[in-house]
């Protein structure tokens, strides 16, 4: 279990749990079903900002420490606190920290035009190509991989195993492959990623233009705030020192008929007919900060041992059948 006191205590706003509603599954039932609760949400407000012992959220919310466990188990089971035993004066006590500092919930947007969905999870070690500068390195659940700021180390055969990958400017690129049926239209193509900058040690206040591209077509930027350290991520191996970068922000770049998105806000103009999606065997995807960016304040990117977010990098593509659109 990791050390939860490796947290400090100053509130923040950048872990954010993302529940869509169009996957159901039990995970999903079990967050609702904890957020459903006035005396729950009571818990999660006085955890923010905080590290607690189950006999302090009792007495100060005014339940018996019974009713405080009884929440508290659930919220731990839904993923939105975690817990851990620690030494008190009279045996051990429960710890209690609060996870997120958000939760958005995206609901169904009711009747589509397309009909099918197809999704890839790609391992962030699993790149076919990159080119990179220091400070570079890669990380993998268990230990660091080659040697720190060595650009050679990113051909290294272990890198598949990375979990954590940073660098000061450049690109890695994946290769996904392509599911569409021959006679399927796509309504829209979406990568999510962790992902912030790549300061020395960490910084709040870094700011990088980070750009994707798919298919080689630049689709946009998004210039990541900081590098966020200090505060153990919520899956960061316990070997991995807290002033080091610990979390990133969990992003969202989607491509559809209109435009470029990054979490809903429009980037570019680039639509899926620049993407000529349709007959290709795979479609790739580089990451990376340009030589030329206003802000070369480089990348972390994370994995799903690695920061806030049990993912790796997630490819949706939503298409309808029909006749081949190869415009």
């Amino acid at each position: 279990m990791q050390d939860i006191t490796a947290f400090d205590e100053t509130p923040r706003t950048g872990r954010v749990l993302i529940v869509d509603l169009e996957s159901a599954t039990s995970d999903i039932e079990e967050i609702l079903k904890a957020l459903a609760s006035d005396k729950r949400l009571d818990i999660l407000r006085f955890l923010g900002g905080h590290i607690s012992s189950v006999n302090e959220i009792a007495e100060q919310l005014e339940m018996p420490a019974s009713t405080a466990t009884m929440h508290i188990n659930l919220l731990e089971k839904a993923g939105l606190i975690r817990t851990e035993l620690k030494p008190a004066s009279r045996g051990l006590q429960k710890l209690c920290v609060r996870l997120y500092d958000q939760v958005v919930i995206t609901l169904p947007a009711g009747e589509r035009t397309y009909d099918n969905t197809f999704d890839v999870s790609m391992p962030i070690g699993a790149y076919v190509d990159c080119s990179v500068t220091p400070t570079c390195g890669l990380a993998s659940k268990t230990g660091i991989i080659g040697h720190f700021d060595d650009p050679g180390t990113f051909y290294d055969p272990e890198r598949v195993n990375a979990q954590l990958i940073w660098f000061k400017q450049g690109y890695v690129e994946y290769r996904f492959p392509n599911r569409l049926p021959s006679n399927a239209i796509p309504e829209s193509v979406q990568i999510s990623l962790e992902i912030c900058s790549e300061a020395p040690l960490n910084n709040d206040d870094w700011p990088s233009d980070i750009t994707m591209w798919i298919n080689d077509i630049e689709i946009g930027t998004w210039t990541s705030p900081g590098d966020f350290g200090m505060e153990r991520g919520a899956l960061t191996p316990e070997w991995w020192e807290e002033w080091n970068s610990q979390f990133g922000l969990l992003k969202v770049w989607k491509v559809n008929d209109v435009g470029s998105y990054v979490d809903g806000v429009r980037i570019s103009d680039v639509t899926l007919n620049h993407l000529k999606i349709n007959g290709q065997k795979f479609i790739s995807m580089r990451i990376g900060v340009k030589e030329d960016a206003n802000n070369v304040g480089g990348i972390n990117l994370f994995g799903r041992s690695f920061g806030n977010y049990p993912q790796d990098i997630l490819l949706r593509v939503r298409y309808r059948t029909g006749l081949t659109n190869n415009s």
